[in-house]
């Protein structure tokens, strides 16, 4: 799932704990941001010290550019979204627009170097609404140093392309495809808008891997979510995997796409998948039985596409529990020995650690029962894979002595609300009376992902504790005229026997009715599978209107990064601020202002011995949350002379 509106009527060593100083005090490392997660894995960890605990709080704004690409939701354009994450090669940094432009700065400056604008159009109707996550890129070692599109940016759009740019110039890539791009337009039941690309692709082996987004919750077969691979040189298409090929020959089903960030193993040569739902996402008394590959991690043999294993970690899916977050390539140490993993945190609040070479779980998992579905023509799993470590990120459970309210007025109107819904804990299905959904339609861990501390073993991961309510209504009264009157988001699911109502559990103040914190940080000991630390994230102060005793906590998208100067560098809450924790205990250390929420990955970079550490984020707010400014700042920080 990719949120849906909020409205508000609802390195450095350390030796125990103590920096080393002879390492504080090197500041001569240099570093780019070479991929989405700073490496192919996906770790988001910077090898970078300058910027330490001890010096966090000086920094300032060093620069900060505006793309130009900003959209209210007025004038026949969706609202955008600027969730993207540059990257920094060769001195420049790139970054993409809402609009799907691509534009390169001077990474030290902030000045335009070029822009490269694919033209899609940004009045289409987007399920997304107008989002892009960032870019790929390769080196083609065939050609010559100073050749044209010897080094290649990849952005998948929103209008289904593929593009393939010149780094140095901003040109297409004339021999790539048509032109310099590829249509992405030839899957199984396509259709403009219902099918796109937010998430950057994936490259290996001289391919680029493409996954995509489907609409949620429209009908029950929806287009395939295959995922494909073409030639980087070319734009040949070299191999396809379709996720669910059984279920889609012989039910009414369709999507299980990969719509979040893919994760690659060169040395393995393997590409990880993390794969959605299938549709509906309601309701599966069409597509019966666990709906493989859908919510899972799957690899696959980047070479040729073969499924090389997989691991799912939601059975046939009653509640958008996509795979949302990107998988995490780690080596951790268990057991005395140095183990590879791949890690994945899902929209549950589960944290899966899966052995990277055959997807066996390195802490053990069990298939637990699960509350039974009392639709007709539902058959739910009887069990679901719960891992025994970690523990899950977010409470499992809604009940009557966690609700809050701001006054007793809020409290006493959630405690109504709870009382008239099934709550059997997680994986309570949907029902005809409105189940509890917890964690709600954001998770738990979102695409906001994760980031590793190779020296300390550490997982760092965001996570929303935001309940939310789904019901199924009957086909006749879901078309029946005036049947769709309650405050919240309506789905057809066309082709099934139900749409669908979902909102999340607000009081009327607008504020969520769980107990706070409605969002933390967590710091997981990948050695123990415990947790070391866990805090609050963000503020919630001022959404809709209410002030006053707000406690901290915030919904958050956008994720962390982490570096060898002991810090967690994260925005993506709702009061728009980046801030900084201390890997080690979790306590913020700084907090800097943003023009928007900062609803994207931030990233960090250092080009000279002598020059500046940076830490990049996008200020543009979110494309679904109403609440929130929009705007189109790329905001860099240093610290202050």
């Amino acid at each position: 799932m990719r949120v849906r509106p909020i409205r508000s009527a609802l390195g450095v060593l350390v030796i125990g704990g103590a920096v080393v100083a002879a390492a504080a005090a090197r500041s001569d490392r240099v570093d780019g941001w070479p991929a989405y997660g700073h490496d192919a894995g996906g770790a988001r960890s910077s090898p970078l010290i300058q910027i330490t605990r001890a010096n966090v709080a000086r920094l300032k704004v060093a620069w900060v550019f505006h793309t130009g690409d900003v959209a209210d939701g007025s004038g026949g354009a969706k609202r955008s979204g600027f969730e993207a994450t540059p990257l920094v090669i060769d001195g420049r940094l790139f970054v993409t627009t809402p609009f799907n432009r691509v534009i390169a700065l001077d990474a030290e400056t902030g000045a335009r170097r070029w822009t490269f604008d694919p033209k899609i159009d940004p009045r289409a109707d987007y399920g997304d609404g107008l989002v892009n996550r960032g870019l790929a890129t390769w080196v083609d070692e065939k050609m010559r140093a100073d050749g044209a599109c010897r080094r290649r940016l990849f952005e998948a759009t929103l209008d289904a392309r593929l593009m393939a740019i010149d780094a140095a110039t901003g040109r297409p890539c004339n021999a790539f495809g048509v032109k310099g791009e590829v249509t992405l337009r030839g899957v199984e039941g396509y259709e403009a808008g219902v099918y796109h690309m937010t998430s950057p692709p994936a490259v290996v082996d001289d391919l680029v891997i493409v996954g995509s987004a489907i609409n949620d919750n429209m009908r029950a077969q929806m287009p395939s979510g295959v995922v494909r691979a073409y030639d980087a040189r070319t734009g040949a298409e070299r191999w396809r995997w379709d996720p669910v090929p059984l279920a889609r020959s012989s039910m009414k089903t369709g999507a299980a796409n990969a719509w979040s960030v893919m994760a690659v193993d060169p040395a393995r040569h393997l590409v990880f998948i993390p794969t959605g739902s299938a549709s509906p996402d309601y309701y599966g008394g069409d597509r019966r039985g666990n709906n493989m590959w859908a919510n899972s991690i799957v690899a696959l043999r980047s070479k040729d596409g073969e499924f090389a294993w997989g691991f799912q970690l939601v059975h046939h899916d009653l509640w958008d529990y996509d795979s949302a977050s990107p998988p995490l390539l780690a080596t951790i140490a268990r057991g005395g020995r140095q183990v590879p993993a791949v890690v994945v945190t899902n929209k549950t609040g589960l944290v899966y650690v899966l052995n990277r070479d055959n997807g066996e779980p390195i802490f053990p998992v069990e298939e637990r029962a699960v509350p039974r579905s009392d639709i007709p023509g539902e058959d739910a799993s009887a069990t679901q894979p719960f891992p025994t470590a970690p523990p899950p990120l977010v409470p499992h459970r809604f009940s009557p002595d966690d609700v809050w309210g701001l006054t007793s007025a809020d409290r006493d109107a959630c405690l109504a609300k709870l009382k008239t819904l099934r709550s059997d804990g997680i994986f309570t299905p949907p029902s005809l009376q409105g189940s509890v959904e917890m964690p709600g339609v954001l998770g738990g861990a979102n695409w906001s992902g994760s980031a590793f501390d190779p020296a300390r073993n550490l997982l760092v991961v965001n996570a929303n504790i935001l309940p939310s309510m789904v019901r199924l209504v009957p086909r006749a009264e879901f078309e029946a005229a005036g049947g769709r009157t309650e405050d919240g988001e309506y789905a057809v699911q066309r082709g099934s026997p139900y749409g669908m109502f979902r909102r999340f559990l607000q009081s009327p103040s607008g504020l969520p009715c769980i107990r706070p914190p409605w969002g933390v940080l967590t710091g997981i000991d990948l050695a123990a599978g415990t947790i070391r630390w866990q805090v609050p994230l963000g503020s919630m102060r001022g959404f809709g209107g209410v002030n006053g005793d707000i406690p901290p906590g915030s919904l958050s998208l956008g994720g962390p990064i982490v570096t060898a100067g002991g810090l967690v560098f994260i925005g993506g809450t709702f009061d728009p601020s980046l801030r900084a924790f201390d890997v080690v205990t979790g306590r913020e250390l700084w907090k800097g202002d943003l023009p928007a929420s900062g609803h994207a990955t931030p990233i960090t970079y250092q080009l000279r011995a002598t020059g500046k550490q940076y830490v990049v984020i996008a200020a543009g707010g979110h494309a679904k949350i109403s609440e929130e400014k929009v705007s189109d700042a790329l905001v860099a920080f240093a610290l202050e002379k």
